[in-house]
């Protein structure tokens, strides 16, 4: 087991210092967006290397979101470094490591056998159940889900996911720190897919199949939508930011435990195939 802390077992710790494990596109977000609402935030990488690139990232989200008007001087600070030593002074850790459920579960594990006993442990996933992971994890009542949105500093929403294990304590300290960022937080049953992906990722696929179907054009699919249902960015352009690589593992994950509706249509294994993967990679349904 890891290590005690100071205070009563059972209560959530004040959510002071986090650890962000993963500093891809969601992980640098998340950090960028603890560091915003004034925490103090460690990012772990897989190696010095990727630790500096995830660093440079979390700055130029700073930079964009001092721009946009935030107060420099109310940031808190980041960090980034390999290995996992900066988990044992974490009050929450947060994995955000790609939606595959070995990795998680690897990662998960790993940081929970050095964490304080009091720490609270997040998946950050837009699918996965948190019952899938929670096993890994040395105290799964201290364990539930954050379902950041990407792009993160400019979306309002964290899904708050609480497992079958998941104590109602831990589930007031994630619905807190979800309000310490700054986002409106909603409260989800541990199903796949939540409220949201369940919904967004359908409409992405639908879209697709619609332009497989040459139903109309990308750019007019997205008008339609944005147009007539105030949607704020179209379900193509949408997948092309998640990333088409990303929506096709949640596709797959969901078609598995939620049936054929969630198959991918072929246009997308394609492009994912040829490396068309949306703005990561320059080209996806549209051009970045």
């Amino acid at each position: 087991m890891g290590r005690d802390h100071p205070g009563v077992l059972g209560q959530p710790p004040a959510i002071r210092t986090i650890v962000v494990i993963g500093g891809g596109t969601m992980g640098s977000g998340i950090a960028a967006q603890a560091v915003v609402a004034g925490r103090d935030v460690t990012v772990v990488e897989v190696s010095d290397a990727a630790a500096r690139q995830t660093v440079e990232r979390v700055e130029r989200l700073l930079d964009q979101a001092v721009a946009h008007g935030a107060e420099r001087s109310a940031f808190g600070a980041v960090a980034a470094r390999s290995g996992l030593d900066a988990v044992v002074a974490a009050d929450l850790v947060i994995e955000s490591v790609p939606e595959v459920v070995e990795l998680k579960r690897e990662v998960l594990h790993s940081a929970s056998k050095i964490a304080r006993r009091d720490a609270i442990f997040a998946t950050n996933t837009s699918s996965i159940q948190v019952a899938d992971l929670a096993s890994s994890v040395q105290d799964p009542s201290r364990f539930g889900g954050l379902h950041f949105f990407n792009p993160v500093l400019p979306s309002q929403l964290i899904e708050v996911v609480v497992g079958g294990a998941t104590s109602e304590a831990t589930t007031d300290a994630l619905v807190a720190a979800a309000r310490g960022f700054g986002k409106e937080p909603i409260v989800v049953r541990d199903r796949p897919g939540f409220a949201t992906s369940r919904l967004g990722v359908l409409l992405g696929l639908e879209a697709a199949r619609m332009l497989e179907e040459e139903v109309a054009s990308a750019e007019d699919i997205d008008r339609g939508m944005q147009l007539g249902y105030r949607h704020p960015v179209g379900p193509l352009r949408l997948s092309d930011l998640v990333g088409l690589d990303v929506r096709l593992q949640i596709a797959r994950y969901l078609a598995v435990h939620l049936g054929s509706r969630f198959e991918p249509p072929q246009i997308l294994i394609d492009k994912v195939a040829r490396g068309e993967l949306g703005r990561k990679s320059g080209r996806g349904f549209f051009e970045w």
